[in-house]
């Protein structure tokens, strides 16, 4: 073969010319155009560049992130310009600060690695009641992060070693007596302003509405009134659930599991004791260990020769903290619940026997088995139908991670079509309506997963209406979906959104009207102030705004002091207009000792945060950190279509 091809080089050359170039001419001249913008860099650090590739990554994951916490948020905020261009901020900043922790030479320890690790409640969690951490649990946790365990690990690491950064200069700045004093007599300051509100909605009645008018401000303001874009789909659902309702249990099988679970039960016996504990970690010195292995087996000849003072025993000598004020006892527990070897010699014990010493991790046990439960075994009947939900269950789970494989192949092999899947599996092929790229509020299940919109919204699928990969949207749970309909957005013409359009244009039009008419009776009160017709004087401060228009009360807290008393014009965006009247400045209000340290702190904190800011923007003038102008020129999801 290799000297076929090696003999007849310029033939098979002309072969792969005649096959090659006309796929790169149809196919690979948008694939390559695709693939630069998205590697194309948005940011550059330290001559480390950002691609915008990384970028969408990010911003993806804080959407995810903050919808977890948010479920009701208008997903639209969520992928605005200003939420991108902050999460590439962010990026910029931690790159900065990921540089100057390697040149500051700013490392983490194992030690202190394995301390954060264990701080963490998540993983605690993952601990079983011998301490251990349950492995197979911690790496499903991190994988649906998409991380193995190292490199998990290595993101803390990383983490640790950038939060030194700039965690000290926080913590340790300082703001003088006559800086907070200052800066709280400001913040605190009251002014007595008096204001006449212009409400739009009083001039709503003024505001003449014509087809003419109307048709005018649609074509004028036809970006609100654009549609969103969104699809009616087809779906397929590879979970436990979907494949439980194909497994058919014999009922030998269902027998034979019940005898095995009944073995099962046995072996969950419960057992009580009582025990003296002498402590003794295993870090302790040689002779530390020797004294109170002596002290302990003493106490263990005293009770070989009176069993019934243990309870006595234990009180006066066990150092455990938890159970010697009960005489030691520690409860019924179950296999499992204590360390390994405290367990075997309970669970060798007959009842009222008194262990050999035993020792632990946290020291010397004497141990006395004081009750022994065991569970009573129910009939098959009466267990039948939790039998046959585990059994179930067990097996799903079992085929879900066999049928997998083929779930995705079939999807990819033919992807013009869910239907092959879903008749090979025993799968139903589900239908939903109204789908947008991102996930509505308060949606839940397989349509609110981010990965799975995003690749049924990506291009190809959108126009060959192909199924997507297979996307495990939970664990033991894969999906795949296509396009039936594609609604692209567009601007809804004016038959469809007349009410919305009216609605709108009578806002606007009687907010001119107010405003136009505060602005005139501002200039004549200003020329006449006798003549004002102002509400009665409010005392106002940014504690107390007093239900002052936040705009109000920003301009009213912004007036120049020395310019008293001062006249104010402030537009109120869709409410209307205010004219406001500063008529004196008050001091602040006396605060209790206690409040006063507690505004001096939190201003102590606010100098922190101010000092902390300013110098990761000394470090990223340093660093030559910069948004590039690439990162404005995002291209919106129709832009092609």
């Amino acid at each position: 073969m290799f000297d076929t091809v090696r003999n007849n080089a310029k033939i098979m050359m002309g072969v792969l010319v005649v096959l090659i170039i006309p796929s790169f001419v149809l196919v690979g001249i948008e694939g390559y155009t695709r693939f630069n913008e998205q590697g194309a860099a948005v940011a550059e650090v330290d001559g480390s560049e950002i691609s915008r590739l990384e970028w969408d990554a990010a911003h993806q994951r804080e959407v995810e992130r903050i919808r977890a916490q948010m479920p009701t948020l208008d997903p639209k905020l969520l992928d605005s310009s200003d939420a991108r261009t902050a999460t590439l901020e962010r990026m910029v900043n931690d790159r900065v600060v990921s540089v100057a922790a390697q040149n500051l030479r700013l490392f983490t320890s194992d030690a202190r690695l394995a301390r954060e690790l264990q701080q963490d409640p998540t993983i605690a969690s993952l601990r079983g009641a011998d301490g251990r951490l349950d492995m197979e649990r911690y790496r499903q946790l991190v994988a649906a992060q998409g991380l193995t365990p190292d490199q998990f690990e290595a993101n803390v690491r990383a983490d640790l070693s950038n939060r030194q950064v700039l965690t000290g200069l926080q913590a340790s700045a300082m703001a003088s007596r006559s800086q907070t004093d200052v800066a709280l007599n400001a913040f605190y300051q009251r002014r007595e302003v008096q204001l006449q509100l212009f409400k739009a909605t009083d001039f709503a009645a003024q505001v003449a509405v014509t087809d003419e008018a109307l048709r005018k401000y649609h074509e004028t303001h036809a970006e609100r009134f654009r549609s969103v874009e969104n699809a009616d789909i087809e779906y397929v659902v590879l979970d436990i659930a979907a494949i439980e309702n194909t497994i058919q249990l014999p009922e030998a099988e269902l027998r034979t599991y019940y005898e095995q679970n009944l073995q099962q039960l046995a072996s969950q016996e419960q057992r009580r004791a009582s025990h003296v504990l002498i402590n003794a970690p295993k870090d302790a010195p040689a002779d530390e260990r020797q004294k109170a292995r002596e002290k302990a087996q003493s106490l263990l000849d005293g009770l070989r020769k009176n069993p019934g003072s243990f309870a006595a025993v234990a009180r006066e000598h066990s150092q455990d903290p938890g159970s010697a004020s009960r005489g030691g006892d520690l409860d019924f527990f179950a296999r499992g619940a204590m360390v390994k070897p405290f367990e075997d010699a309970a669970f060798k014990l007959d009842k009222g026997q008194i262990s050999d010493l035993v020792e632990t991790e946290f020291g010397f046990h004497i141990i006395q088995l004081t009750d022994v439960k065991t569970p009573k075994a129910e009939s098959f009947e009466a267990m039948r139908p939790r039998l046959q939900a585990e059994l179930r269950r067990q097996q799903a789970q079992r085929k879900v991670a066999e049928l997998a494989e083929t779930f995705a192949n079939t999807v990819y092999e033919q992807p013009d079509s869910l239907q092959p899947a879903a008749e090979k599996l025993g799968l139903k092929v589900q239908r939903a309506n109204g789908i947008t790229r991102q996930p509505a509020p308060g949606a839940s299940g397989a349509l609110a997963n981010a990965r799975l919109l995003q690749a049924l919204f990506a291009e190809d699928a959108i126009r060959k209406g192909r199924n997507t990969e297979a996307v495990e949207v939970a664990p033991s749970t894969l999906v795949s979906a296509r396009i039936l309909t594609h609604r692209p957005s567009a601007v809804r013409p004016l038959n469809e959104v007349r009410e919305e359009v009216r609605a709108q244009f009578v806002r606007d039009e009687s907010t001119r009207l107010a405003t136009a008419q505060g602005a005139k009776n501002l200039a004549a009160w200003q020329a006449a102030p006798a003549q004002a017709t102002l509400g009665a004087a409010l005392v106002v401060s940014r504690e107390q705004p007093q239900a002052v228009p936040a705009a109000a009360l920003n301009a009213a807290l912004r007036a120049d002091p020395a310019k008293l008393p001062a006249w104010l014009g402030v537009e109120l965006p869709g409410q209307g207009y205010a004219v406001v009247r500063v008529n004196k400045v008050l001091p602040r209000e006396p605060q209790t000792p206690e409040q006063l340290r507690e505004s001096r702190a939190q201003f102590a904190n606010l100098w922190g945060q101010a000092e902390t800011q300013a110098y990761l923007q000394a470090l990223r003038n340093r660093y030559d950190a910069k948004v590039l102008p690439s990162a404005s020129a995002r291209r919106e999801p129709d832009a092609e279509k």
